[in-house]
């Protein structure tokens, strides 16, 4: 067949599939946004524009087949799991037999065998593998992830990549973001450097059942620590696989060391039922959420892509707990945002000079405007180290008091795995 014949081969697959979206695309309409032009280019524009989906999992699967079904042929996925017999029941791209197999492999080739003319290239891997070059390719970013580290850290490469762009006067690559759990849900559309980003409304999240490495490695409080610290010691025992909570003999393997590590510290409360609590730290996932959430999303992709409608402005809440509530309002962009602010700068933090580096670092992990996980304290030179986890020698510090480490004024670079950029603090002693 000639080139032209496979065009009008494909255009007569495409137009029935397509056809809802081209009715919308092909004539003027009071809900487009200024610069909507209808006609053959907005089609030609939707099945070229570039669409990066983040996760493959329950959300993941509804938004990839709500994009080829709205008309974007050109997708990529990235997801480092791989599938588990427990997903079956609401990610739909995923059969029995694919137990075991990589979800981002297997939800892009059951697309691209169902939906002829969409194109969707699959990604095994972290975010955090992929080189900053790749995300630049891209037009949009959608975001179905289940961990805020993990959006933290895409927020920030976005951030960068836009404060580039907009000095060149290009455009920026905007992110929407979903997210679910249980019966409510939410999605936002963040424009990074123009509006609200990510990191600006985290001290509006909940606190995360998540804890300091360093009080897991080396002063443990909580029975959760103890269970924590089993979870790392796992993988070193059992040719680095992780534990599942679905092998009732890992989690038995937990408790056991969970439980002498209680004992060690004379912690009290680990139990079979905290232990499985927490290594699964299960999230409800209802179906039809993660659909109305990933529908949110894709619909405001379209819009962005084309220009058809105003975009979300800028976040969306739900709630079907109790009937079917949504909200959508505005939030705000911090000035003094750690990762979006105009121009980068130190971050005044009060702290006492007889707190210990230790409770410092607790501060950091509890406090809502920066929630940090494995924080690694330096000076901005790096001539000094106060705290790292992988220097043993570091750890000596801990229990020493702010006032002996550090000085009033003192600049202390934190670098963390959900940050791309170090967090810059300048100390301010209280009397």
């Amino acid at each position: 067949a000639t080139p032209n014949q496979m065009t009008e081969e494909i255009s007569a697959i495409d137009q029935p599939r397509w056809d809802p979206i081209y009715k919308l695309l092909e004539h003027t309409t009071s809900i487009g946004r200024e610069g909507f032009e209808p006609g053959e280019e907005a089609k030609d524009f939707l099945h070229k524009i570039r669409i990066l989906v983040i996760g493959a999992g329950g959300l993941g699967c509804e938004i990839l087949k709500d994009l080829a079904l709205s008309g974007f042929k050109t997708v990529d996925v990235i997801d480092m799991d791989t599938i588990d017999v427990s997903n079956l029941n609401r990610q739909f791209l995923f059969g029995e037999a694919d137990v075991g197999k990589p979800k981002s492999v297997v939800a892009a080739a059951f697309m691209n065998d169902r939906v002829e003319g969409c194109h969707i290239t699959a990604h095994h891997c972290k975010i955090q593998d992929m080189p900053l070059d790749f995300y630049k390719s891209f037009d949009i970013v959608i975001a179905g992830l289940d961990s805020i580290d993990a959006r933290r850290w895409l927020n920030g490469t976005l951030v960068n990549i836009a404060r580039e762009r907009i000095a060149a006067g290009e455009n920026v690559i905007p992110m929407i973001d979903g997210g679910s759990e249980g019966f409510a849900g939410q999605a936002r559309v963040i424009a990074p450097m123009l509006d609200s980003c990510f990191e600006c409304q985290l001290s509006s999240l909940p606190p995360q059942t998540t804890y300091p490495m360093c009080t897991i490695a080396s002063n443990p409080r909580l029975p959760e620590h103890c269970v924590e610290f089993a979870i790392l010691e796992f993988p070193k025992t059992h040719a680095g696989r992780k534990a599942s909570g679905d092998n009732p003999a890992d989690v038995q393997w937990l408790l056991e060391v969970a439980s002498k590590r209680s004992q060690q510290y004379h912690i009290e409360g680990v139990t079979y039922k905290l232990t499985l609590g927490v290594v699964k730290n299960i999230i409800p996932a209802v179906a039809s959420t993660n659909a109305i959430v990933a529908a949110a999303c894709v619909n405001e992709a379209l819009k962005l892509a084309t220009n058809l409608g105003h975009q979300m402005d800028n976040y969306m809440a739900y709630s079907g707990a109790v009937g079917a509530y949504t909200n959508t309002f505005h939030y705000e962009r911090n000035p003094e945002c750690n990762v979006c602010r105009e121009v980068a700068a130190p971050t005044k933090y009060r702290v006492s000079p007889e707190w210990t580096l230790q409770m410092f670092i607790d501060k950091l992990a509890q406090d809502p405007n920066f929630q940090l996980k494995r924080p690694s304290l330096t000076t901005p030179d790096n001539s000094v180290t106060l705290y790292m986890r992988i220097i043993e020698a570091t750890h000596a510090n801990l229990p020493r008091p702010l006032g002996e480490l550090t000085r009033p004024g003192m600049v202390i670079s934190v670098s963390d795995p959900c940050l791309t950029s170090p967090l810059l603090l300048e100390l301010e002693f209280t009397k």
